[in-house]
């Protein structure tokens, strides 16, 4: 057997370490503990970017923080990574903003993304992938910043093609923990529901159309080594939803990058409000679906983003 597929066998063996409990954890202490967390709320965002970055250092790597002024205040995006063994220079992006809405503890908007993205980050600490495999914690994601040049994605996206990096894909994960199997717990835009499902029980991989082939390797990929539902979509980027988190900011520096999401407001009845809390969520799905997305990125790292080997 050789060195590729070894690993690749070795992370698919550890994916069913992932916990429900220790998915509960990370949202219990980022929406619970701590809480609302946003420019309004300071020290709770500074304690959200202090226990990431310790959750990090005790998987193991090295935290660099990308910091930036703003209104005199310095904040961070959270960056560590896996360097690539064959390519280094070639980058897989891994991403979740991890301030919430004003008004909110933000459960699932976006704990549940962050808890996804921490035992994501575990399970590759002792691989060594083709290809750079880096893990982003992304600040001030919601208003007043969102869609703005001061959005922490929107910083760091131009920086990151200010400095060459060549990032191969880019992955938003946001609001990714509701799920349900009642029919008509799933809404969608005008004219989605005449080809997508009523129940609200899968995961959505959304693309803009520039995206659309990385996107559906990576929903193939995904199919064929988990059985969680999964939904895939290339389509406007002017439909509400479709470019409402840190992915945005990475099309606008012409990378290709997708949103892994639970649809949010479209299926999350406390989408942006103050019982957004972490109890609402459906934390053994939570489980499934990042033991999928762990060795979806894993083949995609191994193999390669510019071939169809996984």
């Amino acid at each position: 057997m050789s060195h590729i597929p070894q690993q690749a066998f070795k992370v698919a063996r550890t994916a069913h370490d992932i916990a429900s409990q220790r998915l509960r954890a990370h949202v219990e202490r980022l929406a619970g503990e701590i809480g609302e967390r946003n420019v309004f709320r300071p020290e709770a965002l500074h304690a959200a970017a202090d226990y990431i970055e310790a959750e990090w250092r005790s998987q193991g790597y090295q935290v660099v923080p990308r910091r930036y002024d703003l209104s005199g205040t310095e904040w961070a995006n959270l960056e560590v990574a896996r360097p690539g063994s064959v390519r280094p220079a070639e980058i897989l992006l891994i991403g979740a903003h991890y301030d919430s809405v004003r008004g909110s503890p933000g459960a699932n908007d976006n704990a549940s993304g962050v808890a996804a993205l921490l035992e994501l980050s575990r399970l590759f600490a002792d691989m060594t992938p083709a290809l750079t495999v880096r893990f982003v914690a992304f600040v001030n994601e919601e208003p007043p910043f969102f869609m703005t040049r001061r959005q922490g994605s929107v910083v760091y996206a131009k920086a990151a093609r200010a400095r060459g990096d060549a990032i191969r894909l880019m992955v938003s994960l946001e609001t990714i923990g509701c799920y349900s199997d009642k029919r008509g717990s799933q809404r969608y835009p005008p004219l989605f529901g005449f080809f997508y499902p009523r129940q609200g029980n899968f995961i959505s991989f959304v693309s803009d159309f520039r995206s659309r082939a990385l996107m559906r390797r990576a929903a193939q990929v995904f199919r064929r080594r988990s059985d969680f539902p999964l939904e895939h979509v290339a389509t406007s980027r002017f439909i509400p939803g479709v470019a409402w988190s840190d992915h945005w900011s990475f099309w606008r520096q012409g990378y290709p990058a997708f949103m892994i999401t639970d649809t949010a407001f479209y299926r999350y009845r406390y989408y942006h409000t103050s019982q957004d809390t972490p109890e609402k969520l459906a934390y053994p799905e939570l489980a499934r679906l990042t033991a999928g997305l762990a060795e979806t990125f894993s083949a995609l790292a191994l193999a390669g983003l510019d071939n169809k080997r996984d």
